[in-house]
């Protein structure tokens, strides 16, 4: 990955590499959940503890059959089954891993490897079969003869082994390879040799068993994962336009008749009811959206809640802890952090709202500011209902504006306003007549050119200087 963070901490599909892998491991309750650590253990274990997996430190680290002896130290001597995952593998999906234990248990076996059939096999390890189907070897790409390059069915390094078997060809493992490590492929090996039953389950989706070895590999995963989520989203009832440049985290939500149009982010948590319109190159993080809401093109939506038919955008940013509620509008180029714009309250431009309430069908101007931050601290400027705020006001915090009242545009509001008055807080305008004229005749006449005038010569004068000349 040529990176400084851990293989598997690298995201894909809005999550960790290897929370996918836990994740759907979740669903088929098993006994004990564990994740194999090395490099970055305490980044990568708080990863996995926070989704209930136990983890376990291998260290050094000396290849996957070493990981497996590490594991065996934490594997309850109860367990009959283990499933081996490796924590690269995010396309993974419950549903297969539940049917290679099936195909597992069924088939008697006592290892089964999850293949997949692709059509440029190249780089993978190859499995042969036997004349009855089970697994005869698993042959690396550099060790194939010529017949077996024909093989598309490749090894994922995902298996099921019966715990009882698996052990002594565990203990039996040499690093006879170049890398000096330890592989599990060598105990399945092992197992052949020793006539016992191995069997390989096809996945039905080749991408499940993708690994992420590079950062190419990363963009085609996350593709993928958004590819899927769009297509779970359409199915539902919504509309995306350009699917594909559409960007949608695993847990959001979106309600039927919702149309999403391109270059959309939705990111976290997210939850957008019915009947919304999300514009153009809009994110949304961790955003509550109700039903009928519009969202017009190019807004930036953080960790707030838009409730019904209440209007944002374009252009317009929200930053934690705004509510528009029912019916209100956030227009072009206005900000609103930690405060409640209440029912049918408009603030159409140029605005910062910033730890204030604006009561029910009040108005805010053009340019109007909230100076919420004294240096120190942040203080609250509370908006009453049917006020309207005149442009390019600026709202001195903590400060109240009086239901029905009006502020007169360009007012620096420093003390509260009543109740239905007119607050005015500006220079009071002089006129002086002529002033303009007399300004430009002022500018026209210094920028005249000053004249130069020569002093002129006389003829005597330069008699005189032809005859010194003759002289000298």
């Amino acid at each position: 990955m040529r990176s400084n963070l851990a293989k598997v901490l690298h995201q894909a599909g809005g999550r960790p590499l290897i929370e996918h892998v836990i994740r759907a491991a979740q669903p088929l309750k098993p006994a004990q959940l564990l994740a194999i650590v090395g490099h970055q253990a305490e980044q990568v274990a708080a990863v996995a503890n926070r989704l209930g997996a136990q983890t376990v430190l291998q260290q050094p680290q000396r290849g996957t059959g070493h990981a497996m002896q590490v594991a065996r130290r934490a594997i309850r001597k109860s367990a009959k089954l283990a499933i081996v995952v490796p924590g690269d593998a995010p396309l993974l999906r419950t549903e297969t891993l539940a049917a290679l234990i099936d195909t597992h248990r069924r088939g008697e076996a006592v290892a089964t490897i999850l293949t997949a059939e692709i059509a440029d096999p190249a780089g993978y390890g190859r499995i042969v079969r036997d004349s009855e189907g089970r697994v005869q070897a698993i042959v690396e790409d550099s060790k194939l003869a010529p017949h077996q390059r024909a093989i598309n069915e490749v090894n994922s390094s995902i298996y099921c082994f019966t715990l009882a078997k698996l052990w002594p060809c565990l203990a039996a493992l040499r690093p006879d390879n170049a890398h000096r490590e330890l592989y599990l492929t060598d105990a399945i090996s092992m197992l052949r040799v020793r006539n016992e039953r191995v069997l390989a389950y096809i996945a039905s989706d080749a991408n499940e068993v993708l690994g992420c070895n590079t950062r190419a590999h990363l963009a085609d995963i996350d593709r993928i994962f958004r590819a899927r989520k769009a297509a779970a989203l359409m199915e539902s009832g919504v509309t995306i336009y350009l699917p594909e440049t559409v960007i949608v985290d695993p847990e959001v939500t979106v309600g039927a008749d919702t149309i999403i149009d391109p270059g959309v982010r939705l990111l976290g948590n997210t939850e957008i009811g019915s009947n919304c319109r999300i514009g153009a190159g809009s994110i949304l993080c961790d955003m509550r959206v109700d039903d009928d809401v519009t969202i017009f093109p190019n807004c930036n939506l953080a960790s707030s809640h838009v409730y019904t038919r209440a209007q944002v955008g374009p252009f317009s940013r929200m930053r934690p802890g705004a509510e528009i509620r029912q019916g209100a509008h956030i227009g072009n180029f206005v900000e609103v952090k930690n405060s409640v714009v209440r029912e049918g309250a408009k603030a159409m431009h140029l605005t910062y709202l910033g730890d204030a309430t604006v009561g029910r069908d009040s108005n805010i101007g053009a340019g109007t500011i909230t100076c919420n931050y004294d240096g120190v601290v942040k203080h609250h400027t509370e908006i009453g209902s049917g006020v309207f705020i005149g442009s390019d006001t600026a709202l001195v915090a903590p400060v109240r504006v009086g239901d029905g009242a009006y502020v007169a545009a360009g007012s620096v509001i420093t003390e509260n306003v009543p109740p239905d008055a007119l607050g005015i807080a500006r220079g009071r305008q002089s006129n002086k007549p002529g002033w303009a004229r007399q300004r430009r005749r002022e500018i026209a006449a210094a920028s005249k050119p000053k004249s130069r005038t020569k002093p002129r010569r006389t003829r005597a004068g330069n008699g005189k200087r032809r005859r010194a000349k003759s002289r000298r």
